[in-house]
Parts: C-alpha cells; sequence; structure tokens
C-alpha cells in the first residue's frame, strides 16, 4: 500500500478554509488516525512551514501528530537536484522570482517532490495545488510531479484511494 505525502497546503488550507478545527472535528480525527497508522506522513520542511504562525494548527499538530510523522527531507539530496535541474530547465518559461520561491532552501514544494521521487513507486504526493503548466509567476507542485513521474493527488482523492470516509 502506498504511503501518502502531506503538503503543506493540505493543512493549511483544511484549517483555513475548510475544515475549520472548532467546527469539523471529524475531519481531524480521521488525519489523526491515518497519522497513526502511519498511511500519511510528512517531511520536514512542511512543519518548518506549518510551524512558523504559531496558531491552532501548530497546536493541533503538536498535540495529534506522531512524533516521527515530519522525516528528515535530508537524505533525498540526489533526488533534489533533478528537481532543481528541471526547474532551473525552465528559466526561460518561468519568472525569476517563481524560480527564486520553488528552489528557496526553506520552502517546501521542491523537497517534498524530492522526497516522493526518492521512493516513488510506495509513495504519493497530497497537494491542494493544481497543474497550470502555462502559469509563468508560479512553480507548481503538479508541475514538477509531471515532468518527473511523481504520482500526485489532492485530499479527497486520497481519501477516496484510502476508502475513508468521516
Amino acid at each position: 500500500m502506498s504511503v501518502y505525502v502531506i503538503d503543506s497546503n493540505f493543512f493549511i488550507q483544511a484549517h483555513r478554509a475548510y475544515y475549520p478545527l472548532d467546527v469539523v472535528y471529524s475531519f481531524w480525527q480521521k488525519v489523526k488516525q491515518l497519522a497513526h497508522e502511519g498511511k500519511i506522513i510528512s517531511i520536514d520542511k512542511v512543519k518548518d512551514e506549518i510551524f512558523d504562525h504559531n496558531d491552532e494548527l501548530e497546536k493541533w499538530c503538536k498535540e495529534n501528530l506522531p512524533d516521527d510523522f515530519f522525516k528528515d527531507s535530508s537524505s533525498t539530496l540526489s533526488e533534489y537536484k533533478q528537481v532543481t535541474d528541471w526547474a532551473i530547465s525552465k528559466k526561460d518559461h518561468f519568472l525569476p522570482k517563481a524560480l527564486n520561491e520553488f528552489l528557496d532552501a526553506n520552502e517546501a514544494d521542491a523537497f517534498i517532490v524530492a522526497f516522493v521521487l526518492n521512493d516513488y513507486s510506495n509513495k504519493v504526493l497530497v497537494t491542494q495545488e493544481t497543474s497550470e503548466p502555462n502559469r509563468k509567476n508560479k512553480v507548481k507542485i503538479p508541475d514538477a510531479c509531471i515532468a518527473l513521474n511523481v504520482r500526485y493527488l489532492n485530499t479527497m482523492e486520497m481519501f477516496r484511494q484510502l476508502n475513508e470516509t468521516f
């Protein structure tokens, strides 16, 4: 069975827009359950993005996710190079600001693609981003995934694949 690697926007958009912690309790209980079952994981860079707001989402993650939920992404440097090489090869398409943001070592996007690429037959990236190949001002995770043959899907597709309801 595949392990689903969760992007920052899974948590942030759910918390801020679709499934607030104080309203949609069952969603967050399902996330907690899947995390403790090892069906979903994430990476350290995603943790950094979530934990820089000092908000209820950060508190929830600290109190509800397993200690080993956020995996170290430093072991995927050769895959990270593949991701960055792809992005740089698109320098005539993307604006410099878009490339700089995607390639920023403090941003999760390129690292999460690399992490899944490292074990692409067993991992699937979960993101709320959608492919926008013509967009020039942002490198979208799905476009990197398509170029590098990394499987990705959105939150609801993940729940369907896992046959989860709540």
